[in-house]
């Protein structure tokens, strides 16, 4: 079986986002394993009005052309790992509305959080749980938490790879997400190798 792909999706477009130093770190964590294809997927490169369809995808085609292009390329991967801060307890405007916008792509595929802020972006991150579930995801248990005295100390020039904590998390997560990532994969796989069959 081929690796899992796995996209890491900076959550934050602002211009003085915080999203890409967590986001190229658990990037290059994945990538060493050696068990996980990972991309850095940036919301920047998709930029996706606030939801104005008919409908939801799952019921009718998007007719926005990024909208398209992001459907496209959700549907590339096998799981994912959502970088968020936390807004007035919750995610990100930009990475729920990404979310809105695709369906059928996040169906049956694990994922994991990276959060930060005041509690480690854990308020933002059991949201986002939720959304995955409705989403047909499959939540990995164990995120990644910087917590507002790590943030700080690595926005002043600390290297995140120094925080042996946040590492245990990643590798654990990490692992959750690589076990789930071969396991559905092989079920969409099985499934859709089932329905071939009898279409021919």
């Amino acid at each position: 079986m081929s690796k899992p792909r796995i996209a890491v999706v900076l959550g934050s477009t602002r211009e003085a986002r915080f999203a890409d130093v967590p986001g190229k770190w658990i990037a290059d964590l994945a990538a060493k394993r050696g068990d996980l294809e990972v991309e850095v997927v940036d919301l920047r490169d998709y930029p996706l009005p606030f939801f104005d369809e008919v409908a939801s995808s799952l019921w009718v085609p998007s007719q926005n052309e990024v909208a398209q292009k992001w459907q496209k390329k959700v549907d590339e991967f096998d799981g994912f790992i959502f970088v968020t801060g936390e807004y007035t307890r919750g995610p990100t405007a930009a990475l729920k509305n990404a979310l809105d916008y695709a369906y059928t792509e996040w169906n049956k595929k694990p994922a994991g959080f990276v959060g930060y802020g005041g509690v480690g972006g854990a308020r933002a991150v059991e949201q986002l749980r939720l959304n995955a579930i409705e989403l047909q995801m499959a939540p990995v248990r164990t995120a990644v938490h910087i917590v507002w005295a790590d943030y700080s100390a690595i926005k002043g020039g600390q290297n995140i790879a120094e925080f042996d904590h946040l590492g245990a998390a990643a590798n654990e997560m990490l692992d959750q997400l690589s076990w789930f990532g071969r396991a559905l994969k092989a079920a969409r796989d099985a499934d859709a190798a089932g329905a071939d069959a009898k279409a021919a």
